[in-house]
């Protein structure tokens, strides 16, 4: 009997092709909207999935492994596919290069003023008023040191800055990280960052991670940068601490809702980046998703372990 595979997005022929050659014990569906999704799902025993439903899952019975798209797997998370023994692996790795650069595209952005360089040019003013400053000798401190903060901490070391960080687990290696600790030391990270980089999971103990509390904590000069999920940040408290210039901008690419509704006052406030949930967009991430998509299947048709497999209570 061959395995059913489900691609839940607009697959290209050759991604289809690609899986086809893996085996000759493989078949290979896609399937972009809800309804012709959970009708394929009958018989799916492996489910690649772009879009995601909660009824998916459980118009599936022969379902034993899902792939994520993305590396952040919050949608997934509810009590029954938790409680389900359906192994979860994500795409963690994946966009780690193109959202670490992304980063520091806000990063350099904020510090040479091209934030307000741009609307300068909107507006045909020819005109500098900005006081332009260099990473040289500033702190970068990143939330969350995987894959992402790891390639963060790299290219911000190049650029001549302290990097700190906070992790779940403080003693894992971090190479190019100046100092790091466990959770307990946010507030010391938020103290001493010039720019506070949030690449965490989006987990029960990290919604709201920074809100009200954890916006006073940073300096007035500092920048809060999310390419992570919007739900890590209170978004209310945020744009209160914006108006009021308590930290000096925000670059954003994700919201805790997407898309970002036409009446945030985000959208307006002079010292805030915007960005539509594309950190990790580049012409080389469907490939590699391509490549760890065929190798897992590989491993899951020898009966090896798969790579990325998440932990479904702790949420990544």
């Amino acid at each position: 009997m061959s395995v059913k595979i489900l691609l839940t997005f607009d697959a290209a022929d050759e991604d289809l092709e690609r899986i086809r050659a893996a085996s000759d014990s493989v078949a290979v569906d896609r399937a972009e909207r809800r309804g012709q999704a959970l009708e394929l799902a009958a018989d799916a025993e492996v489910v690649l999935a772009g879009n995601w439903w909660e009824a998916l899952w459980k118009a599936a019975p022969r379902l034993r492994w899902v792939q994520s798209w993305g590396a952040g797997v919050e949608r997934f998370l509810t009590p029954g596919f938790v409680a389900s023994p359906i192994v979860l692996t994500n795409a963690r790795g994946i966009y780690s290069v193109p959202i670490a650069e992304h980063v520091m595209a806000f990063v350099l952005s904020f510090t040479r003023g091209f934030h307000e360089l741009i609307r300068n040019q909107l507006g045909h003013r020819w005109r500098y008023d900005i006081q332009p400053r260099e990473l040289i000798g500033k702190t970068m401190g990143i939330v969350g040191m995987g894959g992402i903060g790891t390639e963060l901490a790299k290219r911000a070391q190049v650029c001549g800055m302290r990097v700190i960080a906070v992790r779940r687990r403080a003693g894992l290696p971090a190479p190019y990280a100046d100092d790091v600790r466990g959770p307990e030391s946010l507030g010391w990270l938020l103290a001493e960052s010039d720019y506070v980089a949030l690449c965490a999971a989006l987990t029960r103990q990290t919604r709201h991670l920074i809100g009200e509390e954890a916006l006073r904590q940073m300096k007035p000069t500092a920048y809060l940068i999310n390419i992570a999920r919007g739900g890590l940040v209170d978004e209310a408290a945020l744009v209160s601490a914006l108006e009021e210039r308590r930290i000096a901008g925000a670059g954003l690419d994700v919201f805790e809702t997407e898309p970002l509704p036409d009446d945030s006052p985000l959208w307006d406030l002079p010292n805030v980046l915007i960005t539509p949930h594309c950190a990790g967009s580049s012409l080389h991430s469907h490939r590699r998703l391509m490549d760890l998509f065929c190798e897992n299947l590989r491993r899951y048709l020898a009966g090896e372990e798969l790579l990325n497999v998440v932990n479904k209570q702790d949420g990544y």
